[in-house]
């Protein structure tokens, strides 16, 4: 899949699933420009991209939890270019623990501003620039912790609150997005591991949840996959 010329804001793509989304994007030609809490996290995965030899990056400082950092990264980036064709909004802080009590209240307030309110925030400020482009995309790491039901997974309440929070803004843009011709694009995965085996009893891997990011980003503009929903081994 050749997806050069495309420009393409990857958040917490400072390690793990994100910088495998960065990547990727940038070995099909892309230039993304890769936003995380630490900027040396950051940058670390732009040189990754320089060193890969195909696509380009550029790094920025965007902390979700922060509404001053999102509305500061979105002007950056106004400032710099004139569109943005595919937003994948990764960023998002794991927290552990059964019980309401297994994690602090500065824990719980970051875990549900950085996923929800920094998610609904950065995508309002970058849909300008979404909106000039001719091919625009929003993709959502959600999490099965979003959907109705699932009990499976050992995070924190706080992080399936969020989770929900992200999935119910997902389904309400897609639905008032689509005329506009902007795709609302949400994949739903279990806990995942980010390498592995990839057998059909193996635990899925950080890598199968990019490539249906990518094959879903490179459908026909007529195709609108709104939801991605995995089977747990």
């Amino acid at each position: 899949m050749n997806l050069h010329g495309l420009r393409v804001v990857v958040t917490g793509a400072g390690r793990g699933t994100g910088r495998t989304l960065a990547l990727a994007f940038a070995e099909r030609g892309a230039h993304v420009v890769v936003s995380a809490r630490d900027q040396a996290a950051a940058g670390r995965t732009a040189e990754l991209v320089a060193a890969g030899g195909s696509g380009s990056a550029e790094a920025h400082r965007c902390d979700l939890a922060d509404p001053d950092s999102v509305r500061g990264f979105a002007a950056a980036l106004a400032d710099r270019t004139d569109r943005i064709d595919v937003l994948v909004n990764n960023g998002a802080n794991y927290l552990p623990g059964a019980g309401l009590d297994d994690a602090s209240d500065d824990d719980i307030v970051a875990t549900i501003a950085g996923a929800a309110t920094g998610t609904v925030l950065l995508t309002r400020h970058l849909l300008p620039l979404l909106r000039a482009s001719d091919r625009p995309d929003v993709v959502n790491l959600i999490s099965a912790c979003g959907e109705p039901g699932h009990h499976r997974s050992e995070a924190h309440p706080a992080y399936y609150a969020a989770k929900h929070a992200q999935a119910g803004f997902a389904d309400i843009l897609s639905h008032r997005l689509r005329a506009e011709g902007i795709r609302v694009i949400s994949l739903y995965p279990p806990d995942f591991v980010q390498d592995g085996p990839r057998g059909a009893g193996d635990p899925l891997t950080a890598r199968s949840v990019v490539e249906c990011v990518l094959f879903a980003v490179g459908q026909p503009r007529d195709c609108f996959i709104q939801e991605f929903h995995f089977e747990q081994v």
